[in-house]
Formats: structure tokens, sequence, C-alpha cells
């Protein structure tokens, strides 16, 4: 489906010889088809979701792509990544730019226009990614789950090193001990590999929802993490350091170390935009200059503070 030249892969994770048992039907589901078509030849894949806001021409999504091709030795990945998309305008607009794409069903009525952090919509749609993301699991397929607002400077993959443990989480705060519940994580970036471990507790996850008191999805993982679910369930866990998955919620970055950057601590996706291509920039002048100057996040600092950020265009363009 995807049309970008064919590289090298880098191996990533062995995949478990401990797969449940699965009755397919005689031909594949269509989700089945989509996954063995963006899967590495272990079964990995990248996934990440896709709405008609972020297709449109100034949005995320091209923004996402062009970390992709202006990175080291990611660009091949494009054609590794299933674009989950909630509508029918992203659907096609996807297929348009020859990518992988699959369009899930939603319950929360309309989600093509911006969805807010912390708005209802925006729960919803958590949730409805945590259900998705263990159907994945079940069919065999392991995953990272990357947020469209996050670039890819670098191939994570070779700083992931996948040692047997059942889950990556990325990290808003995070202590420096990399197998420390008392980690802060962030769902916006994580890795989960399939096997039957990891499926019962996505399966506990969402079923937590009943009982979260509107909570979003990260929340309740939280939640878990810290009445010891990973422990009782045997799940292994490794927390991202943040000098390589880092975000906005730090200001300073290790331009030889920083391998992915998520505009998290940030509310609006025009905020997202501006910033994310502020550090776009700033990362273009790596082979130029010894030191990078990264630039503040001021956009995203502001989204807190204004509900139009029209004012704040300008004083970037």
């Amino acid at each position: 489906m995807c049309m970008w030249p064919v590289k090298k892969d880098v191996t990533l994770f062995s995949h478990s010889e401990h797969l449940p048992m699965t009755t397919k039907e005689p031909s594949p589901s269509a989700l089945e088809v989509a996954l063995e078509e963006a899967a590495l030849p272990n079964r990995a894949v990248i996934l990440t979701m896709l709405n008609k806001a972020y297709a449109e021409a100034d949005g995320l999504l091209n923004l996402f792509l062009q970390s992709f091709r202006e990175g080291e030795n990611t660009e091949h990945l494009i054609r590794h990544i299933l674009f989950l998309t909630v509508d029918q305008v992203a659907f096609y607009q996807c297929l348009d730019l020859n990518l992988h794409c699959y369009k899930i069903g939603m319950d929360s009525g309309d989600l093509s226009d911006e969805v807010l952090y912390m708005t209802n919509s925006f729960i919803d749609l958590m949730w409805t990614r945590t259900h998705f993301l263990s159907e994945v699991l079940r069919l065999g397929y392991s995953f990272i789950f990357t947020d469209m607002d996050i670039l890819w400077f670098r191939n994570p993959f070779v700083n992931l090193k996948h040692q047997g443990e059942d889950m990556l989480l990325s990290c808003d705060g995070y202590n420096g001990l990399p197998y420390d519940d008392r980690n802060s994580i962030n769902t916006g970036f994580f890795f989960v590999a399939s096997n039957n471990k990891t499926i019962k507790f996505l399966d506990k996850w969402y079923a937590a929802r009943n009982n979260s008191d509107g909570m979003k999805e990260q929340d309740v993982l939280n939640y878990l993490k810290s009445k010891g679910e990973f422990r009782k369930m045997g799940i292994r866990v490794r927390y991202l350091d943040l000098e390589h998955f880092s975000g906005m919620c730090q200001t300073k970055y290790d331009a030889k170390k920083v391998t992915t950057v998520h505009a998290n601590c940030c509310r609006t996706m025009r905020a997202k935009i501006l910033d994310l291509t502020a550090m776009l920039k700033a990362w273009s002048t790596i082979n130029s200059t010894a030191e990078v100057v990264w630039p503040r996040h001021k956009a995203c600092h502001d989204s807190w503070k204004h509900k139009d950020l029209v004012k704040l265009v300008h004083q970037y363009d």
C-alpha cells in the first residue's frame, strides 16, 4: 500500500512464543489485513490515531510525517504505521497519501474536529483507543502506540531495547529508575507485547472505566499501577527516560540523545503545531551547529491561558 522505498528494517521486539490461540474465520477481517500489511516481520506495528482536523493541510499529520522524513533512520518506518482514522474524511485523506489506513468505529459521535484535552470527547476517544488496542493484541500483534503530536527525530527502537518486558511506558516525570512504578506515566507513547498477560491486563484496564467516575484512561492506568496491578498480574514494565523520550513538560534537550518529543503539557492543536514546528526547525540545524538552540514552548504554555490562539499565531509566523 505504501510507496516509500524499502530499507532494511531495524530488529525490534521478539514476538512472544506464548500467544493465545485464536480461532480465525476462513477469510481474514479488514483489521487483520490492515495489520498484516503494516506490520514488521515480527508482527510489531506502529499505531496512531487520525481525524479530519489532524489531516488538514496545516494539521498535525503533515508535521508528524515530516519528522519521519527528516529524522535519522526514520523515513522507512512510515510504511509500518497503521493510521486509525475516526471519520470518513480522515480515512480518505490517509488513503490519498498512500498510507496504511483503518477506520475504527466510534460511539462518541462526530470526532472530526479538534478534540480538546479532558473534554468528554477526549476521554471517550482515549477509552475507545484502549479497547481497540486490546483487540490488536488479541490478534497476535505487538504494537507501539504514538500520539500524532510526537516528533520522531531518531529511530527509537535502538533505545527501546525490548528485553522481555511486557510494556514500555513513556513518562511525564522520570525518577531515573526504569523499573520503578513511582514514575509518572504518559500513554501518548508506549509499547505492549502481545501475550496472554497483556491481553488480560488491557481487558482489566478497559473494564476499570466502569468505576472510574469519568477519569481518562491514563489516570486509571496510573491508579492500577499504584495499586500494584502490574506486579499482581505478572506484567513486567519499564519506564522510558526523558533524555531519549522527551516532552514539552521539559525545556532542556540533549541533541545527541533526544529521540522523540511529545507535545504534552499543551492544550490545543494550534499550540502543539506552533511549538512542534519550532522544534523541528531547530532539529534541522543539528548538522550545521555544535549546539542546538531549542525554542521555548510559548504557545503550549499560553494555551492554558487562552481559548483563542489567533494572536499567538502571528508571533510565530
